[in-house]
């Protein structure tokens, strides 16, 4: 039986696979974390996700249960169920857009969350690009990250689990969604370089699938009320 979460994958080999051809190290000391994710929830009659560490051990979920499938959020949480993150749709949007933000906003309005990054579908012109953009991401106002105004762009196929989030020149890999061999589009790896982080990297997976689970065998967590095109 194949296993769900993942064999030991050395970190050079996890970054800047099939879907790279350019990448810079972490900063000495540090190493990417390659993660299994299970698109399953572990509770019974819910929706999402449930992430492994390298050694198989518990590292994230996401629960949706089915009475909360028309709020246009989800919510990213530790092993103990504390929430990490909230991935929330913007309305109003040519585009579709996904925030995400710092820990527990489902009860929060909107000015009092704390947004980290702006996830916003490409929107593509044609032949305005060789390479296939998915998403651009952008940090906001409360993110450290935004103090060095970094920018990054999602490419490949997250249908196929094949995509990178590079930074805005291409120089550098932060996060990669990679098929894990024998088991299907419902398991895949998360390689999260520390730049990133681990969360961050599962919070745009979460906005990823919103956008694009029409274009695999996976549905949506969320209802949708439409579509980009």
């Amino acid at each position: 039986m194949t296993k769900v979460h993942p064999n030991a994958v050395a970190p050079e080999a996890a970054i800047g696979g099939a879907t790279s051809t350019r990448r810079t190290p972490p900063p000495p000391g540090e190493e990417a974390e390659v993660l299994t994710v299970w698109r399953k929830s572990l509770l019974f009659n819910c929706d999402g996700f449930t992430v492994f560490d390298a050694k198989g051990n518990l590292a994230f979920r996401v629960d949706c249960y089915a009475s909360a499938r028309r709020r246009a959020e989800v919510v990213l949480m530790d092993v103990a169920g504390k929430p990490l993150l909230t991935v929330r749709r913007r309305r109003l949007s040519l585009a579709e857009h996904w925030v995400i933000y710092d820990g527990d906003a489902t009860s929060e309005d909107e000015s009092k969350a704390k947004p980290l990054l702006s996830v916003r579908r490409h929107v593509s012109l044609r032949g305005s690009s060789k390479k296939k953009a998915l998403a651009h991401v952008t940090p906001l106002a409360s993110s450290a990250a935004a103090s060095s105004a970094a920018a990054y762009v999602v490419e490949g196929s997250y249908g196929h689990r094949a995509c990178a989030v590079r930074d805005a020149r291409g120089d550098a890999v932060v996060a990669e969604v990679r098929r894990k061999e024998a088991v299907g589009d419902d398991v895949f790896r998360l390689v999260a370089d520390p730049r990133l982080g681990a969360p961050l990297a599962m919070g745009l997976v979460i906005a990823l699938d919103e956008m694009f689970a029409g274009t695999s065998s996976a549905r949506s967590l969320l209802r949708r009320t439409w579509s980009a095109a």
